[in-house]
C-alpha cells in the first residue's frame, strides 16, 4: 500500500520544559534551530537542554502494528543489489588488507560486526534526504544511486510502540540490540532525514522483495523542457575565466561564467525544495569547472 509521498508535512514537536505539544512546518523548525523562534507557550529556545524536539504524529498510520507490513518503505543506496542476502563484507579485501587486519581471526571479527548491522528503511522523503546527504557530505556525489521500494514479509513481527533513533555517532545499529529474538521490525523516530517520521530497523530476512529505480535514470529518454533550457544556458555561457582585480590592484582569474550559471540553476532548483533539503541538494548538484553541461543537467 502506498501512502501519500509528502516532503512538506507538518511536524509535531513536544517541549520538554512545559510539555506543550505543537504542530509546525519545516520553515518554523529552520527558524527555531537558528534561535529565531521559541516554544509558543514558554518561549524556551533550541539551545536549552529541555528544548522542544520533534515527536511522532499521533495519527501516523504506521503506528498501527498490523499496517507496517502492508506499507511500502524506501531506501537509497549506491549498491545495485541491495539488500544482498549472502552478504560477505570481506569479499573485496586484498591479500595486503587481510594481512593488516590480522589474518583470518581479525577478518572474521570484522565480518561479524558488519553482518550484525541492522538495515534501515523509511519514508520516501527520508530515503531521498539520505541520498543527498551522502552526495553532499560523504563524497558520493559522482556515484550512481538507486531508490528502492521495499516490500516486507506479511508475517513480520513488529515491536510494540516506537523507540528514539537508535543510531550511534557512526549511524550504525546492531540488529539484536533493537530487534530481540522473536522481533523482526522495530519502528523508530527519525530525527534527521524526515524529522518526526517513522523509520524501521530490520534484518534482511524481514524483506520480501524490492523494486529499484536508478538515480539518475540510466535511460531517461527525451529531455524535458528544464533540461533543454539548462543545457542551452550552460553551453552559451563562456568556460573562460573572467579576470578580476583584487584589493591590491593585481589581476587574477575569476570564476567561470559557465560555473556561475550552473550555480544559479542549482540554487533555483533548490529553492523549490523543502528547506531541510536545500543545503544537501545544492552541495550534491554543484556545477564543477570542466563538467559536461548536458550530463550535469540530466
Amino acid at each position: 500500500m502506498e501512502r501519500p509521498i509528502d516532503f512538506w508535512p507538518d511536524r509535531h514537536m513536544l517541549c520538554g520544559n512545559c510539555g506543550d505539544p505543537i504542530v509546525v512546518d519545516l520553515d518554523w523548525i529552520e527558524l527555531w534551530e537558528c534561535g529565531k523562534e521559541g516554544c509558543p507557550r514558554c518561549g524556551l529556545a533550541c539551545e536549552h537542554e529541555n528544548a522542544a524536539r520533534v515527536t511522532v504524529d499521533p495519527d501516523d498510520p504506521a503506528l498501527e502494528d498490523d499496517h507496517v507490513a502492508s506499507f511500502f518503505w524506501y531506501h537509497t543506496s549506491t549498491a545495485p543489489d541491495w539488500p544482498v542476502q549472502d552478504f560477505d563484507p570481506t569479499a573485496d579485501l586484498t591479500a595486503e588488507d587481510r594481512r593488516k587486519m590480522g589474518g583470518d581471526v581479525g577478518i572474521a571479527s570484522v565480518a561479524a560486526v558488519y553482518r550484525a548491522k541492522a538495515l534501515h528503511v523509511g519514508t520516501c522523503a527520508a530515503a531521498v534526504h539520505n541520498m543527498f546527504r551522502r552526495m553532499g557530505d560523504q563524497a558520493d556525489r559522482d556515484n550512481q544511486f538507486y531508490l528502492y521500494r521495499v516490500h516486507l514479509r506479511p508475517d513480520v513481527v513488529v515491536k510494540k510502540d516506537w523507540v528514539p533513533d537508535p543510531s550511534d555517532w557512526l549511524d550504525t545499529v546492531v540488529l539484536e540490540d533493537v530487534c530481540p529474538p522473536g522481533i523482526d521490525v522495530t519502528r523508530y523516530l527519525n530525527y534527521h532525514e524526515d524529522p518526526g517520521g517513522l523509520s524501521l530497523v530490520l534484518g534482511r530476512n524481514a524483506i520480501a522483495s524490492v523494486q529499484q529505480v536508478a538515480i539518475p535514470l540510466l535511460d531517461a529518454g527525451a529531455d524535458d523542457n528544464w533540461t533543454l533550457s539548462a543545457i542551452k544556458e550552460l553551453e552559451e555561457a563562456s568556460d573562460t575565466p573572467v579576470c578580476e582585480q583584487d584589493i591590491l590592484g593585481s589581476w587574477r582569474p575569476g570564476p567561470l561564467p559557465r560555473a556561475q550559471v550552473g550555480q544559479e540553476l542549482g540554487e533555483a532548483l533548490a529553492a523549490r525544495l523543502p528547506v531541510n533539503l536545500r543545503r544537501q541538494f545544492k552541495s550534491a548538484v554543484s556545477f564543477s569547472e570542466g563538467e559536461d553541461p548536458a550530463q550535469w543537467a540530466r
